[in-house]
């Protein structure tokens, strides 16, 4: 009887360990940040969903400026169908909303008012402009004594570095 034999070589692919850079990214509202995704397996193709927000749904890097806070998954796909996945979520902080009080005063020449600014934001820190007439230029209180009608933009900088203006 007459015998053969052959060989076969199964190759097993492991799945790519797909990571997300950064990790806990948090922007303003209106600006974006880059999210990069990599992985141990060279040559992975990533795909990002949803698209909400997304300046590519494919790439290993794209920008994300989402209106709210949102949760994206890249899943990374190499060799023969191999996949793996990571998910990060994009946090939006508001920009805080400033107000003045009083906010349209009258005074007579010579004359001071004492102005505040608040925020919808606590521990925001206030910034005047210009410096003419005030007392200072930072702070949530100051006394405006100014020669002539004057002008002042109170800007508003949060915890998460987001501003505002009025």
């Amino acid at each position: 009887a007459c015998t053969a034999t052959a060989s076969v070589t199964v190759t097993v692919f492991s799945n790519p360990a797909i990571s997300i850079t950064p990790s806990t990214p948090a922007i303003c509202s209106g600006n974006s940040v880059s999210l990069t995704a990599s992985s141990t397996n060279p040559g992975t193709n990533y795909t990002w969903s949803p698209g909400t927000g997304l300046s590519s749904t494919s790439g290993a890097t794209v920008t994300a400026s989402p209106a709210a806070t949102q949760l994206y998954t890249v899943n990374g796909t190499y060799g023969n169908g191999c996949t793996g996945s990571n998910s990060v979520t994009v946090t939006v902080n508001n920009n805080p909303t400033l107000t003045v009080t009083p906010n349209s005063p009258l005074i007579c020449p010579g004359s001071s008012v004492s102005l505040t600014a608040s925020s919808t934001t606590a521990g925001t820190n206030f910034t005047w402009s210009p410096g003419t007439g005030l007392s200072s230029t930072s702070g949530a209180t100051v006394t405006a004594n100014p020669a002539s009608t004057q002008t002042y933009t109170i800007n508003g900088t949060d915890g998460n570095g987001c501003t505002g203006s009025t």
